[in-house]
């Protein structure tokens, strides 16, 4: 049970990394009243936390109504997740966790950024989608360990709304290079829980038997 909580904390923080959402908010909203943060920091949050628990709801009965098994499901989030987790460590982006610099330059212009590109894809972004499809599905319908996937995930999203509302002074305070080790920190530890699915997923397919 602590093991569930703690592989759920880990992967969500890392996906979603409200240390860099909140960076990237700061940037966004620099000129930007306080009132007008605030309204934007709650929206966003409250979107994102719908769509995630959208997804970590329905997402593994609609790929099993597509046909996608359990296997497929923990090799790919797996591999999804590993190239999150590369892009953490390098420090670069590619929009799985991020928006791209063409979604930035769109966001730039826009008065209202809580559903886009806050929300999604800085927020509930592909790789925190698959995460909490993935980590539903490792639950295997166990009711105590989907509450506990769940509970992990709105945690984050607290935090990730406190890191919104205090996201100046973060900037301040940490720096280009502290929110860089941050990341490559959470990035390392990402890798290892990404290779750990690809590990289970492969072995319950069946492929290296016999």
């Amino acid at each position: 049970m602590n093991e569930t909580a703690a592989i759920a904390l880990t992967t969500f923080f890392a996906t979603i990394s409200p240390l860099n959402v909140a960076a990237v908010f700061a940037t966004l909203t620099a000129n930007a009243s306080s009132s007008y943060k605030r309204a934007m920091a709650v929206r966003g949050t409250l979107i994102a936390s719908g769509i995630l628990v959208l997804f970590a709801m329905v997402g593994e009965t609609l790929l099993t109504s597509l046909g996608i098994s359990l296997a497929a499901l923990r090799t790919s989030g797996g591999i999804l997740l590993l190239l999150i987790s590369i892009e953490m460590v390098f420090v670069r982006t590619s929009g799985g966790t991020s928006t791209t610099d063409d979604e930035d330059q769109e966001a730039v212009g826009k008065q209202d950024i809580s559903v886009f590109p806050l929300a999604t894809p800085m927020i509930a972004g592909p790789g925190t989608m698959g995460a909490a499809i993935l980590l539903m599905a490792n639950t295997q319908s166990d009711i105590t360990m989907q509450a506990i996937v769940i509970t992990s995930l709105l945690v984050v999203m607290l935090s990730t709304f406190i890191a919104l509302l205090l996201a100046s002074q973060i900037q301040k305070v940490l720096g280009v290079t502290g929110m860089k080790v941050i990341s490559r920190v959470m990035g390392v530890l990402l890798s290892a829980l990404a290779v750990q699915f690809i590990f289970d997923g492969v072995k319950q397919s069946g492929l290296l038997s016999g």
